[in-house]
């Protein structure tokens, strides 16, 4: 793979065991990207989705804007602390691995007024208004309906409480995720936040191109996530644990 000795010894002491090929090329890759002005370890160490300070307001409110945004790392605590009050059920026993996830619906950069916000920030808020995102929420629901009753995609659902970490443990468990987060949104927004009008979408990836082709149309935007995996979760190519670790 074109990885040195001391590159591959740095990624082994942050992951904490022996990475796997697809680990290693998922992290080259963003490092690749995003970080080769400097080490591969310091990079990994102490990333963050880096966003313009007026990119994140919320409601006015400057308070939000001093909250540090977490590395992917602690993102972990956060997924254990929000998933440990929830029933997961089943929702689609029929899924494969690797099918690619995707999300229709604006990328959003909002976490208040989430569960997210409430319990690990403190930050007391009014739940996120639906106003401006009903019709918002019939017209995709309309989209991917009339794509599913067409076989173009196997499932979607919404994006919901916990954000999109809990929400895509419900839609793909029994099996698990492996994602990429955008660099131009906050990692815990994104992974944590839940704002209406967003999502998610599982298909086969020999329908891929016939879909993207569908959102264009539709004028809809959609973001590419990852993949479903056996049993895992994975996060940037950060090893989150087994799915039965949050789904009980």
């Amino acid at each position: 793979m074109g990885i040195s000795r001391q590159a591959f010894d740095e990624v082994l002491d942050i992951i904490g065991r022996q990475p796997t090929i697809d680990e290693l090329s998922t992290l080259l890759a963003m490092w690749e990207s995003n970080g080769k002005q400097q080490s591969l370890y310091g990079w990994l160490r102490g990333q963050h989705h880096v966003v313009e300070r007026n990119d994140y307001l919320y409601e006015g409110n400057a308070d939000n804007k001093t909250i540090r945004e977490p590395r992917v790392k602690e993102c972990l605590g956060i997924a254990h602390d929000l998933c440990n009050n929830y029933q997961f059920s089943i929702l689609n026993s029929q899924f494969t691995t690797g099918l690619l996830l995707y999300m229709v619906g604006n990328v959003s950069g909002e976490f208040a007024g989430s569960e997210y916000a409430r319990r690990c920030l403190h930050l007391v808020d009014e739940p996120m208004a639906m106003g401006g995102h009903e019709e918002d929420c019939e017209y995709i629901e309309m989209i991917l309906g009339a794509l599913a009753a067409g076989q173009m995609i196997d499932c979607h659902a919404p994006v919901g409480q916990g954000g999109l970490f809990c929400s895509l443990l419900r839609f793909t468990a029994p099996l698990g995720y492996d994602i990429l987060v955008p660099r131009e949104v906050r990692l815990d927004a994104f992974l944590f936040g839940e704002e209406a009008g967003r999502y998610l979408v599982a298909l086969p990836e020999t329908g891929d191109d016939a879909f993207l082709l569908k959102m264009d149309e539709a004028r809809l935007n959609c973001c590419f996530l990852g993949r479903t995996t056996k049993n895992r979760v994975m996060v940037d190519g950060f090893d989150f644990g087994l799915v039965s670790q949050y789904c009980g």
